[in-house]
């Protein structure tokens, strides 16, 4: 994919015209051009860029060069140590936007020329028709030869934009008044419409101006996340620390981040424990915890520790690069709504001109006003008539749009996934990862009579110091949150497919020692050990889909051989001391989540490969009836092609691993949960939405958040159609000046880009309920 930025765009039909000439071009796939991001978009593996500018020259616009790396100094700037001149200070306390000079220097030539029709009949002596022509002339042909010479290269390539109406409406009025004023006496006052020329081309800039000011303010949430990553970073090569411009760094290279720093690459954490700020990324508001083995994300800010990271992503791989990627992918794709747009406002500049010219006919022979009037009525028909609104109103509001999702941490791929989301009626959930927190943690500590609980889960806990086994990480996990001493343990070793045993000492490594086993209910049965006191309790976490483990004392002069023997010798049996059960428990906002979706008539579905116990245990947890277990990847597939056959809107599917891949391609809407464990690429590419925060109450936000877009879109489409449905009429029918009608074009463009603006204050749907523990 080619993107080039574009200038000189000024409507719809001008979107369209590049289209179609990048399409004519051969190798040319696809081709999409945004007026609001200005930028075309184009498939063409074959073609060198230089080709694809020529034909944008070709059709009339212009594809800047991309921007110098160190751009020359001004010649005309002033040196600070000379005194500044009068013409400095005047330079000084002008706008530094272009677009804002010539808007401000059209502005102060034209308002001389409204000083006759402010002032009334008496009015026409103030300014001279001499200098009226002068000033009409210069913001004409100065500051509006824009309007002239696009809509030159328009006519030429045998099309109609918006360039066209200006050009052939202001050039009518500043004609017919050169005419008037030529012909006339010098002692009879001229009816001169040089105002309204001027105003015209002063309010069609001011309207340019503002829309370019509102569509900064969308982009400048892409600006600040691509300013996220730090310029350098400190490197550790050959054990010594170099702190080296970011674009000098290579895979696998170790980086220093000290607190408060920027994390300046994607990594894994190799050493160090600290609270890491995702905010700016994930849009979650609490620092989450990172130690070594876990990912961390560029730009995110680093809390209290110092971590030592080892680099995994740079540059366009990078964590923020993608997202502003996709971001940007998402503003230049077009909704399906935006195509029909584009279709309409390929026909209504030439309907426009030909009701532009049966006005000028019917004034001239229906009414006794003669030409004058009826040409002014005929270029108010040109002037109300500028689609810019028209093309605006659906772009402008997806810029806006994908880039508060973005904010939200919610990645939306194109405009078309976006609208297909406001229909969803039934939304799909895995289970493990998406619904649950993907890890097993403790869901319960139970002793034998007469043990301590706490004794039970700290000499488990020793005996798992230093394992990267889930479990073990879930027992010391829930060890450190009791704040458990733990006692010493030697010996340690792994019997396979059963589970470990080694020796705790009591109080030290010189106190007397005891043989623990820790393991399954099938080594528990071969040891001859006795569970029936804590069964019940292992067969009520059975049910839940939970997994237990036994931790029993093993008398001395017992042994825990596995292996048959043909005699083998008496041994004393195990005691059993408690058992720990493991489980992945439901997100905190996974039950909020559903009801919410539910009480907006959502159907909601759990779709799990894990056995049925354990999947409607969760159901039941998070309030999800309907459940599907047992179900592998490509029944999860084929179970989603049953609920779009079976459901009247569209459907959504909330996964989040490589299993979920075919459910998420195959649905209306795919929504992949992200991991600060990785499993990001995967989601990114395979589904329409990407969850950065991998929360269930982000499928609530994108829902509500899609809703609100569409509704916006259409308010914006029904104003922009009601400004030419009622201005069209009123200005054929002579009520609408071309200075009035020039002012309404120019709002109606401002109000729709406001109105998308708007959009950026809203705010998601409230949780009003959480999911127990």
């Amino acid at each position: 994919m080619i993107t080039l930025p574009i200038r000189g765009m000024t409507c719809a039909s001008c979107s369209a015209r590049v289209e179609r000439a990048l399409k004519k071009l051969p190798g040319v796939q696809s081709a999409v051009v945004n007026l609001a991001t200005e930028t075309a978009t184009i498939d063409a593996p074959a073609l060198d860029r230089s080709v694809l500018v020529e034909a944008i020259v070709r059709a009339g616009y212009e594809v800047p060069d991309p921007p110098a790396t160190h751009p020359p100094p001004d010649p005309s700037a002033s040196d600070p140590a000379m005194p500044a001149s009068g013409l400095d200070r005047l330079r000084a306390h002008l706008p530094q936007d272009p677009e804002a000079r010539d808007v401000l220097w059209a502005t102060l030539l034209t308002l001389p020329l409204l000083l006759p029709m402010l002032a009334g009949e008496d009015g026409h002596h103030l300014v001279a028709p001499f200098w009226q022509a002068v000033l009409a002339s210069v913001v004409l042909f100065v500051f509006g030869g824009r309007f002239f010479k696009a809509g030159w290269k328009a006519v030429q390539a045998r099309s109609a934009n918006m360039d066209v109406l200006v050009a052939l409406g202001t050039g009518a009025a500043w004609a017919l008044s050169m005419a008037v004023w030529l012909s006339t006496d010098e002692d009879t006052p001229p009816a001169l419409y040089f105002e309204s020329a001027a105003a015209v081309i002063t309010l069609v800039r001011l309207g340019k101006w503002l829309e370019a000011r509102a569509k900064r303010r969308t982009l400048a949430a892409l600006d600040a996340l691509q300013a996220l990553r730090p310029a350098q970073a400190c490197v550790l090569r050959h054990g010594q620390e170099k702190i080296l411009p970011i674009d000098k760094l290579r895979l696998g290279d170790e980086v220093m981040v000290r607190p408060g720093e920027r994390l300046p690459v994607d990594g894994v954490v190799l050493e160090g424990h600290s609270h890491i700020d995702e905010s700016l990324i994930t849009g979650e508001s609490l620092p989450v915890a990172r130690g070594p083995g876990e990912h961390v994300t560029g730009g995110s800010v680093n809390g209290e520790g110092v971590l030592k990271v080892r680099a995994t992503a740079l540059g366009a791989e990078s964590q923020i690069a993608r997202i502003v990627r996709l971001v940007e992918e998402a503003q230049g794709i077009k909704a399906p709504i935006q195509q029909q747009v584009d279709k309409v406002a390929a026909v209504f500049v030439p309907v426009v001109l030909v009701l532009a010219v049966v006005t000028w006919v019917g004034w001239l022979t229906l009414s006794t006003e003669g030409l004058a009037q009826a040409t002014i009525h005929a270029v108010s028909v040109l002037v109300i008539a500028c689609p810019c609104a028209l093309g605006l109103a659906t772009p402008a509001t997806l810029m806006v749009a994908s880039g508060l999702a973005a904010r939200r941490g919610i990645l939306v791929r194109d405009a078309s996934t976006l609208e297909r989301l406001r229909e969803v009626r039934l939304v799909a959930f895995d289970k493990t990862g998406t619904l649950t927190q993907g890890h097993p943690d403790i869901t319960g500590v139970h002793a034998a009579p007469g043990i301590d609980p706490q004794a039970v889960l700290a000499t488990a806990a020793a005996l798992q110091q230093g394992s990267e086994h889930p479990l073990a990480r879930a027992v010391l996990a829930q060890a450190r949150e009791q704040g458990l001493i733990l006692p010493h343990a030697t010996g340690v070793c792994a019997e396979p497919g059963y589970g470990l045993r080694g020796d705790v000492h009591a109080a030290g490594p010189d106190s007397p020692r005891y043989t623990f086993h820790l393991g399954s209910s099938r080594w528990m049965r071969e040891l001859g050990v006795d569970l029936q006191t804590l069964e019940a309790a292992a067969q009520a976490h059975a049910v839940q889909g939970h997994s237990v483990s036994w931790l029993v004392l093993v008398p001395p002069g017992s042994h825990a051989a596995t292996s048959d023997t043909d005699t083998p010798p008496p041994r004393p049996t195990p005691m059993l001391l408690g058992c720990l059960a493991f489980g992945d428990r439901p997100r905190v906002t996974a039950a909020a989540a559903v009801a919410t979706l539910q009480a907006q008539s959502v159907r909601c579905v759990l779709i799990s490969g894990d056995h049925p116990a354990a999947a409607e245990h969760l159901g039941r947890a998070v309030g999800i009836s309907e459940v599907h277990a047992d179900a592998r990847p490509e029944g999860k597939a084929a179970l989603i092609a049953q609920l779009k056959a079976s459901t009247s809107g569209a459907v959504a599917m909330v996964g989040d691993g490589i299993n979920d891949a075919p459910a998420l391609a195959g649905a209306d809407v795919g929504l992949a949960m992200a991991h600060a464990d990785g499993g990001t690429d995967v989601a990114m590419h395979t589904a329409g939405i990407t969850l950065l925060r991998g929360d269930p109450w982000s499928v609530v936000e994108a829902l509500a958040l899609a809703k609100a877009t569409g509704d916006k879109i259409r308010q914006n489409l029904f104003w922009a159609f009601a400004y030419n449905i009622v201005g069209i009429p009123l200005a054929m029918l002579g009520q609408l000046s071309p200075m009035v009608a020039g002012a309404a074009m120019a709002l109606s463009s401002v109000c729709v880009v406001s109105s998308a603006l708007w959009l950026g204050r809203w705010k998601p749907p409230v949780m009003l309920s959480s999911a127990p523990d």
